[in-house]
């Protein structure tokens, strides 16, 4: 269960301060735990994006997944500063201050609040194959420009996907990446390497087996 609000720092809770005519990647997840190959998509996206800043969105929860494993949410905002070593990183949790469970709802609050900005969503390749499933998934293509990021496993994701598939037509070449922000939806692109082998649910088993180890000793 994720800590009382108050246990959280209130800064957390609001969004990050921009300005009009800024490019803002929007990286949600749960981060349990972060790692260096979160850390990797982010540092990719400012430089391939163009991007003013990125907010690095640490959720309540997944509504897709299990969260019985769920490390608390104070704990996965602390990793995540760890992680995010670029000032233009913020991190944040305003998800839970606004009490937001899905991803089409953030896009329109932060659209919302903050007129004049343009908003990029970023995403996983292995995320894509089961976009599809994702509350009002066309909605969230129609509303913001999206950038999917080649994980090992997942490359040809964006070939087999419901949602590649499905907006095919608003692909956008990975050599026109720096205009995505800055174009009107729906529009994705895709962006090759580089890749890390690091995955949260690999370092949680690591973790867990760790443990198990240790308690045979």
């Amino acid at each position: 269960m994720n800590p009382p609000r108050e246990a959280i720092q209130e800064r957390y809770l609001r969004m990050p301060h921009v300005e009009k005519g800024m490019a803002v990647g929007l990286f949600g997840g749960s981060f349990n735990p972060p790692h260096a190959g979160h850390a990797l998509v982010a540092e990719t996206a400012l430089r391939r994006l163009r991007l003013d800043q990125l907010w690095w969105i640490v959720t309540p929860g997944n509504p897709l997944k299990d969260n019985s494993g769920l490390a608390p949410l104070a704990n996965r905002i602390a990793l995540s500063e760890a992680c995010a070593k670029d000032p233009r990183i913020k991190v944040t949790a305003f998800e839970a201050g606004h009490r937001v469970r899905f991803t089409a709802d953030t896009i329109e609050l932060v659209k919302e609040r903050n007129r004049g900005v343009d908003f990029v969503w970023l995403m996983g390749a292995d995320s894509l194959r089961s976009f599809h499933r994702w509350e009002r998934w066309r909605k969230i293509v129609r509303s913001v420009p999206i950038a999917v990021f080649d994980r090992p496993g997942a490359t040809l994701s964006f070939l087999s996907s419901t949602m590649a598939k499905t907006f095919d037509h608003a692909r956008l070449d990975e050599s026109d990446a720096p205009r995505l922000a800055r174009m009107a939806p729906p529009v994705w692109t895709f962006i090759h390497g580089p890749r890390s082998s690091l995955s949260s649910t690999a370092l949680r088993d690591a973790e867990r087996l760790l443990r198990e180890s240790g308690r045979g000793n």
